[in-house]
């Protein structure tokens, strides 16, 4: 929640934040209304007062917007005395904190790290997929199965880099909960978003977001001319999703896109964001060990 007047300096009020789609709407809200403040009015300091859980998509997200406003010659100052204990040691582990100039190291523990990639280093991304997130034995999955999945989103990466035109990069935070038996996974950027990205090619110039937002999901589609098609390397993912019975969100403009179980849902939203928010949910609690021969779209691929 931004706060500002004529006589004072912009305050934002971090507020409580997990993965619901309620809450990541209030996240583009913030981001909206930072964006239409002045040059001259970018000097804002953050506040956790009225924070009482602040997930790995919040993370994330808050780096980015700090990064977004250092960008257009702002100023960020957090007051990490209004942190809670429990947020306080989160941050700290998972290195945002660090990043953000506190002195104090990342250690290993449920976090997966904080991360910004000013530009795409697919090696560096892979590594940290593998070894901090898919690799840490969270999920019951084979090791090809591993592989094939980090492949897929280190695409997710590609994607935002060579179509979201972002200044400032792309960012990500995870987190494994073990109350919950999840293992969660945000990448972010702060560019154009897919819709309008797929509207740049004249042939989709009049699509409605949802049907952007299919298109770019359908595999071989591309916005590159000279690129090879790659339907936003989600199709592997989602078939892992059924099997796992986890889930992705993934929030563009003023689209929306819940794949579960058994179904893709594309909706509207209220809110719009100009970048794109991609939310992985794998289930830690599933009893059987999932291999590659198991998922449909890895059948033709790796045997």
């Amino acid at each position: 929640m931004l706060l500002h007047s004529e006589t004072q300096s912009p305050i934002l009020y971090v507020r409580t934040m997990d993965d619901c789609p309620r809450n990541v709407n209030r996240l583009f809200k913030d981001w909206y209304d930072i964006t239409q403040l002045p040059e001259d009015r970018l000097k804002i300091t953050v506040y956790f007062h009225y924070c009482k859980f602040l997930g790995h998509i919040g993370v994330a997200f808050l780096g980015g917007i700090a990064r977004l406003i250092e960008t257009r010659g702002g100023h960020v100052t957090f007051d990490w005395n209004t942190l809670a204990e429990q947020i306080r040691m989160n941050l700290a582990q998972n290195g945002f904190l660090y990043d953000f100039g506190y002195n104090r190291e990342p250690w290993d523990g449920n976090s997966i790290p904080y991360r910004s990639d000013r530009q795409h280093d697919p090696l560096a991304i892979a590594d940290y997929l593998r070894y901090k997130w898919l690799g840490k034995g969270w999920v019951n999955i084979s090791p090809g199965l591993q592989e094939a999945i980090t492949g897929k989103v280190v695409e997710i990466y590609l994607n935002a880099f060579e179509h979201s035109q972002s200044v400032i990069g792309v960012f990500s935070c995870g987190q494994n909960y073990p109350e919950a038996g999840t293992l969660q996974l945000t990448v972010i950027d702060f560019g154009i978003g897919i819709p309008n990205s797929v509207r740049t090619l004249s042939e989709n110039a009049t699509m409605k977001t949802t049907e952007a937002l299919e298109w770019a999901f359908k595999l071989g589609n591309t916005t590159n001319p000279n690129g090879v098609g790659r339907g936003a390397g989600l199709h592997l993912l989602q078939e892992f999703v059924k099997k796992n019975h986890g889930n992705l969100m993934i929030f563009s403009n003023d689209g929306y896109v819940a794949i579960g179980d058994n179904r893709v849902r594309y909706e509207n939203m209220c809110t719009s964001f100009s970048g794109t928010l991609v939310n992985i949910t794998f289930q830690c609690n599933e009893s059987y060990y999932c291999l590659a021969s198991e998922v449909p779209q890895l059948k033709k691929r790796m045997f």
